[in-house]
Order: structure tokens, then sequence, then C-alpha cells
């Protein structure tokens, strides 16, 4: 039997000699660092007392204009209270009568393309929208239909029916998507106001207390006189301010980092260990800062938009109508975000209408554009379960009143501007701990400086 020949090295071989040479090495990558482009673009405001607050002009507009529903299964209830959002009940307080027209309500289901209502026929009941996309069309000047936009889950139509004549439809309503409604028949409204003197006083408009006259943003109007010769008399007027204005408290993110000194002592060449954990620390940090400007229930712009500036797409992708939409919705529109999943649905519905969006520089860099408008990247815009997302517009800093970012800079031991790392000391297993914290927050200063394109299917 033949031995196999084994063949002897001639040099030293690479495993060898890497025992003895210095290995090129890079910093500890990070696969979590986002382009957080609402941070770059948000001009930041200096809160040196902690708190800022927002004035603004004396509002009228009552509630959130969003009716909220109990939903068990496949049974949903309107909240009692939450029928004083339409218009006719602002301000009734009778509880036992808004439990009596709740209960009252019957659920509908409609499937996509039927009817809910129909335009000349009367009106005979008022639709509360649980869930679903609703079209509202009407005739148009020139005999072709004209789009009135749609409706969604909260809204109602037929409510101008509570407090006078039942008139007609001035529209027709039909279903895009599979729709839950709640009806409330006028008969049965009728029927709860025979027992109720309060309720038949305020739906008769006797007990409803007087509302100044308001501008188009529900503004106390200013009384002004022009077009006029001679030497009339001119209207006196004040502007009012809110008594009770918003104020936002800067939030906090931390973590304690902890380095065991042995390693703060003997590791530390060619690279700093604790300065290393400081930075991918502080790119964690900015990351979860960006997910809370977006999604925090207090301050973050996916639950701070105004009711009036939410709009749903037509149909269920973004199309390029849905975005003319949405940037029409305010002055001086400045930058778009939105998930880039839902950018490249954009892209999509573009390429299928032989759309070709153009492109514009940020910050150094290329981005899409749709009329002009940056059109960034941000991924903590959520995606729902539904496959569904939103699209946010944005116009921002204090001289445009529009969308800030806050934040306290020249805090003590500070690494960046409202962010820093405090010394928390030594413990008796030998491990350094430093307190690493970030104070941010965010405000809209005037309503229509944020505008958000909701359930955008993607």
């Amino acid at each position: 039997m033949t031995t196999p020949h084994t063949t002897q090295p001639t040099s030293l071989a690479t495993a060898a000699a890497r025992q003895l040479a210095t290995t090129t090495k890079t910093p500890p990558q990070m696969q979590g660092i986002s382009s957080r482009w609402l941070l770059k673009i948000l001009p930041w405001v200096q809160v040196s007392a902690g708190t800022f607050r927002v004035n603004r002009r004396l509002c009228h507009t009552l509630g959130n204009g969003r009716v909220e529903f109990l939903v068990t299964g496949t049974e949903a209830r309107v909240v009692p209270a939450e029928l004083t959002e339409l218009p006719a009940l602002q301000g009734f307080e009778g509880t036992d009568e808004l439990s009596a027209l709740a209960d009252r309500c019957v659920q509908r289901e409609y499937g996509p393309g039927e009817l809910l209502a129909e335009e000349g026929r009367p009106v005979d009941e008022v639709l509360l929208i649980v869930h679903g996309k609703i079209g509202k069309r009407a005739a148009g000047a020139y005999d072709a239909e004209t789009d009135l936009g749609r409706l969604a889950d909260g809204e109602w139509a037929g409510d101008e029916a509570l407090s006078g004549e039942p008139g007609t439809w001035g529209h027709t309503l039909h279903a895009l998507t599979h729709c839950t409604v709640l009806a409330l028949p006028l008969a049965e409204v009728r029927r709860v106001a025979e027992n109720s003197g309060a309720l038949r006083e305020h739906l008769a408009g006797r007990s409803r207390p007087a509302i100044p006259r308001q501008n188009r943003r529900g503004e106390a109007d200013i009384a002004l006189a022009s077009g006029h010769a001679g030497e009339p008399d001119l209207p006196g007027t004040f502007v009012d301010y809110e008594i009770a204005p918003r104020e936002y408290e800067l939030s906090v993110a931390q973590t304690v980092l902890r380095v065991h000194s042995r390693v703060a002592d003997l590791f530390n060449e060619p690279m700093n260990q604790v300065e290393e954990q400081l930075r991918l620390t502080v790119e964690a940090l900015r990351e979860r800062q960006e997910h809370e400007i977006v999604n925090n229930r207090e301050f973050g712009l996916l639950h701070n938009a105004d009711p009036r500036q939410r709009l749903h797409t037509r149909s269920g992708p973004p199309t390029p109508e849905d975005l003319d939409d949405l940037i029409s919705r305010r002055r001086k529109t400045q930058f778009l975000l939105a998930h880039p999943r839902t950018i490249a649905a954009i892209g999509q519905e573009c390429s299928a209408r032989g759309i070709y969006p153009a492109q514009t520089e940020v910050d150094g860099s290329t981005v899409r554009a749709w009329r002009g408008i940056p059109l960034l990247p941000c991924n903590k815009i959520p995606i729902s379960p539904a496959n569904t997302s939103s699209v946010l517009a944005l116009r921002v800093g204090q001289d445009n009143q529009g969308v800030v970012g806050l934040h306290q800079a020249g805090i003590p031991d500070e690494l960046e501007p409202g962010l820093n790392a405090r010394f928390m000391g030594v413990d008796e297993k030998a491990i350094i701990s430093y307190l690493v914290s970030a104070y941010f927050s965010a405000a809209v200063l005037v309503p229509d400086a944020l505008g958000i394109l909701e359930d955008v299917q993607l």
C-alpha cells in the first residue's frame, strides 16, 4: 500500500504570521443606524426652562372631530359621550339621553361598491362610520360627477338633519372598502327628544351656547371693515388668546452604560473602549428619539395631527392624486416623510401612470421629490398588520409656524446638544457606570403645519 505524499510548507503560513502581525480593524459597526431624516430637517428650539408653551389665538372648535366606539368581537357601540362630537349635540350634557341615543344605533355592514345614501333622497338617519372608507360624490356643474372626498373611521354623515328639517342628501355615499356603520334613525332621535325637554330645546337651538363668529380655522373672528367710503363707524375688535395653551415638557430617553474597569484600563489600544461604547449607545438613543417624535402618544406627530389635516387615499395605494391632495392642505409644504416601503409603493403607482418624479438635493444627498418637495424615508413610521402605513407632510420652523423639535443644549456633561453622559461611579464588582440621557420633544405650532395621508395600502 502506497503512503500518501504530504507536501511540506516552504514558507511561513499566514495563520502563524498573524500571531506577530497587528491586524487592521474597523470600529464596531452597527446595523440599526438609519438616515434619521426627521431629526435632520426639524429646526431645534432651545427650551431653557424645560417646558415649551405654544400660545395661539382663541379657537372655538370643540372636541377632536372623531367619534369613538367600543368594539367587542363583531359588535360595535358608540361611546355615548362621543355623540357630542356631532355639531348638533355639542355641549349637551344629558348622559341619560346620550346613552339612549347610543342604544338606538343600528349596526350595518356594507361591501365595496354598495350605496349608503343617494343624492336627492330624504335624510332619515345619521351615519357613524366605525370602520372602512366611504366615497362622497355629487353632480357637478357640467353633468359629470364631482369627487367630494372620503369619510373613514370615526367620521359621520347626515348630522345636519338633527337640528333642522331633515331635507335631502346633497351627495351620494358609496363604500370603497368593507364598512361597518352605525345608523341612528331620526325617528328614534325624535322619540328620545319627546321624553326629554333638555334634548328637545338643545336640538332646537334654544339651549345651545352662543358661538362667536369664527374664521374658517375655528378662531375667534377679528372684526374688520373694507370697501367703504365716507366716514362710517368702524368696528372695534381685539385678538383673543387661548386661556390654557398647550405646554410641552421635554421627554427623556435614558440608559445606564456599564463597562468593566479591566476593559477600560487594559484594552484601549488602538481604540478607546469607553468611547466606542458611548458612540454606539448614543446612536441607539438617537434612533429611539426619532421613534418617539413619530409615535409617542403625548407629542408624537402621528398622534397630534389635527383631524381636518388627516386624509385618506382614493382607493388604497398612494396615488399622485393623493399626494396632491396632501400637499394642498397647507401653505408651503416643505417635506414629505414616509416608510421606505411606502415610497416604493408611490413609485410603483407613478410608474403605472407613466410618471417619473424628479429628484432634489437635501443636506448634500439626492432624494426623490414630489412637485419639488423632498420625499424622505423614515422607517419609524409604522406599518400596520393590515399592511398599511402613513405619509407625513410638514412645514417646519418657528418663523413658518410649523413643526419644531425641542431640546435643551448646554446641559452638564454634554456629548451632543441635549444629550449627556454622567459618571455614576464604580461598584464593588469594578463595573464603571454612566447614565446616558437624551432630552427632547416636538411641537406643532399651528394645526395646518402637519398633515397625514392615512391608511396607505402597500
